[in-house]
């Protein structure tokens, strides 16, 4: 190993543009990603506040109908394939998990820079897409209307979305291989820490679902560039064969969002309440059991396709067995709290947000789950308040809690924190006011995906759009700061939270080989019990 100058790391070890597009350092790569899916959660959010400045009044006065369809269609595919999907494992994943298994990268790093590359390709169709005139589908592409009768240019999305795809499982199987073969010694799989067990299991979705879809689309494509019968019944095809595969992923795929989520959420409440995790064993255990149980509930979707009474029943039974091991963490998480020593620092407000909006999102999903609520609620607002919960609610609390939480650490600076728990408040109450709601006006039977309503929904789209905003301050607050701090904010020590795990005993920022020598792991994961509490909560500075 060649020596290593003194003050050098991975931010600073060598300069320019070429440096950063050919590292193969896996905490370079997690900043590559870091800023594409941050421009992909931008974009994503100037199309929902054009959605929701149309809302504002029943006309449908701001945009026609197809433009109208074009802005909700991007929206969705921007948010759901390039920001919810890859966020958390593409940036927290690929920086902590090498470091948390105490390993000095990933085990396959060109793969790991080569699954950045496709997945920046795939958003280039995608965005090529609105160029040429967009595409008026939906996010979940139904056919036939995608494979025969709209005119807007579903191929280059198709391929954007494709090609994406394969840097998902890219990303799956490094993490993958590099849990089964590059633990430090010592470091057994009930040490693991549970952010790299829930990204086990998330990996274990991507590589058994995401074939799925891409398979999908390229059914698509072929029906619609071709001609061939899939699913368009003129052709011979059958449109709900089209829905069976699209679910089969797209339902996993939210375990792919929430699962790593849930990591996040284990390792910030075990420092900041000062425990190890209540029921490690059983919170560890139930991520892989949502990856398997995730696989079987697709056609929860699919209560009104025209399916049997009989198959409606049983995975009506089974969309509620896959809640018992969400509840569980949530106990856990919860127990873990009774009796600890709280701060309440930036990461635990998220961590706070996350545990009220995932809990709505997960009742909700169990009414959803009842036959007769959902053909009542089906493709109502109500739907759509219950997956933002879920996806966006969930996933982005503990995204932006993570981020605070390991932000010292990846950039060596502080932020400010009265400005990151203001911006978790903001959050949280523009969130509850732009989705809340939603349940109501769902329920009074407004449908998703209409550009004009009856007069008597406009209050509720006016709270609506309201809350969009303030939603949207919260989010710009942090991108702000965050940029602020690189520069200015207080140098961070190697570990200022007090946390366990082997990531905070690199130094901030830490080099490029992560650790001088392989570190040998002697104890439990969240050893709080031998870590000092330092005074006035769990922050050191």
């Amino acid at each position: 190993m060649s020596e290593r100058r003194p003050g050098t790391n991975y931010l600073n070890v060598s300069y320019g543009i070429r440096s950063w597009l050919f590292t193969v350092d896996h905490k370079r790569i997690a900043l590559l990603y870091l800023g594409s899916v941050t421009l992909m959660f931008l974009l994503g959010t100037v199309f929902a506040g054009l959605v929701r400045l149309e809302l504002l009044t029943p006309a449908g006065d701001l945009f026609s109908a197809d433009s109208y369809n074009k802005i909700f269609t991007m929206h969705g595919i921007v948010m759901v394939f390039f920001f919810l999907i890859p966020g958390i494992p593409a940036v927290l994943g690929n920086f902590l998990i090498p470091m948390m298994v105490g390993a000095r990268d990933l085990a396959f790093p060109r793969l790991n820079l080569l699954s950045w590359y496709l997945y920046t390709i795939g958003a280039l169709f995608t965005l090529f897409n609105i160029v040429i005139g967009g595409v008026d589908t939906g996010w979940t592409f139904y056919t036939p209307y995608s494979s025969a009768w709209t005119t807007t240019n579903i191929v280059p999305v198709a391929l954007g979305i494709f090609i994406t795809g394969f840097s998902s499982i890219l990303t799956g199987l490094n993490f993958i291989v590099t849990i089964h073969t590059m633990r430090a010694p010592g470091l057994t799989w009930f040490r693991l820490p549970l952010f790299v067990w829930a990204h086990y299991a998330m990996s274990i979705v991507v590589i058994l679902g995401t074939p799925v879809i891409a398979i999908t689309i390229v059914l698509l494509a072929l029906e619609r560039v071709f001609k061939l019968g899939f699913f368009d019944p003129a052709l011979g095809g059958d449109p709900v064969l089209f829905q069976h595969f699209f679910w089969f992923y797209s339902h996993p795929a939210v375990y792919i969002m929430i699962l790593p989520a849930m990591g996040v959420i284990s390792e910030i409440i075990a420092c900041f309440s000062r425990k190890r995790v209540f029921g490690y064993s059983f919170v560890a255990a139930s991520s892989l059991a949502i990856a398997l149980l995730g696989f079987l509930v697709w056609g929860h979707h699919m209560f009104v396709s025209g399916q049997s009474v009989f198959a409606g029943l049983v995975f009506s039974v089974l969309s509620f067995m896959v809640a018992i091991p969400s509840a569980v963490k949530v106990f856990n998480w919860t127990a873990t709290l009774y009796k600890g020593s709280i701060s309440f620092d930036t990461p635990m407000l998220y961590v706070f947000g996350f545990l009220g909006l995932f809990t709505i999102g997960g009742l909700t999903g169990l009414m959803l789950a009842c036959l007769g609520i959902d053909v009542h609620v089906h493709d109502t607002y109500f739907i759509v308040a219950h997956f933002h919960y879920i996806m966006v609610g969930g996933t982005v609390m503990a995204y932006l809690g993570g981020l605070h939480f390991w932000w010292p650490k990846i950039t060596g600076r502080m932020y400010p924190e009265w400005w990151g728990r203001l911006s978790a408040l903001i959050v949280f109450v523009g969130f509850n006011l732009t989705f809340l709601p939603q349940f109501i006006v769902g329920y009074l039977g407004m449908p998703r995906r209409y550009h004009a309503y009856p007069d008597e929904f406009q209050v509720f789209n006016v709270m609506s759009s309201a809350g969009a905003s303030i939603l949207g301050v919260g989010y710009l607050i942090p991108l702000f700061y965050f940029a602020w701090s690189m520069r200015y904010g207080k140098k961070a020590p190697d570990n200022p939270f007090q946390a366990t795990g082997l990531e905070w005993t690199t130094p901030s920022p830490p080099p490029t080989e992560n650790f001088p020598v392989t570190p040998v792991v002697t104890e439990e994961a969240y050893a709080y019990e031998k870590m000092p509490i330092p005074a006035g909560g769990a922050r050191a500075v």
